[in-house]
């Protein structure tokens, strides 16, 4: 990853420290940080594929289910269910040592199910407009933003933002050129 030839200063995203960001792409401070956000997504991932295998075992006309597999259907705590046994809320029956079934059809009339947080469908293409008023010339973002005009080529590439070349001059659309470079101080 090219180093960035200005200051940007940031803020990383586990720890909440500001810190200075050695690339464009930095979202934490340290790898530590680092590490500890990816060990943090991983774990969010596993348990989310724990509760998935969970409800994809859970018989459709089971009236009565397992705490374990209500946390997993609806998405609340254990805390939560047994609190509502014991309001008497949610009607349950203890069939033995950890062996607590809540009626499914009541805990769906008063919690939804849960849903996956994870959105897979793929944006629509963004739609550019590459007139020369819309966009900055390679040699004005150089000098507004006080960075090589190879930095700025590798940028472009590296981010996939179009560029049209009109006789000697490439030009390049404000509004990503500005989103990209937001943290940088301009000249």
């Amino acid at each position: 990853m090219p180093a960035a030839k200005f200051e940007i200063k940031r803020k990383c995203q586990y720890c909440g420290n500001t810190f200075i960001a050695k690339t464009l792409d930095s979202k934490y401070c340290s790898r530590r940080c680092s590490q500890r956000a990816y060990d943090q997504r991983e774990a969010v991932k596993k348990r989310m594929s724990q509760l998935n295998d969970i409800v994809e075992n859970i018989p459709y006309a089971r009236d009565y289910i397992s705490v374990q597999e209500a946390v997993a259907l609806f998405g609340i705590s254990r805390d939560t269910i047994y609190r509502l046994i014991r309001k008497g809320v949610l009607p349950a029956v203890n069939i033995g040592q950890r062996l607590t079934r809540v009626n499914k059809s009541v805990l769906l009339d008063k919690v939804p199910l849960r849903t996956e947080p994870i959105d897979r469908s793929k944006p629509l293409p963004k739609s550019y407009h590459l007139e020369p008023e819309d966009c900055y010339t390679i040699g004005e973002i150089s000098k507004t933003y006080g960075i090589d005009d190879s930095t700025v080529y590798t940028h472009i590439r590296k981010y996939s933002i179009p560029i049209r070349q009109i006789g000697n001059f490439v030009y390049a659309p404000k509004e990503d050129i500005d989103h990209l470079y937001k943290d940088v101080v301009k000249s």
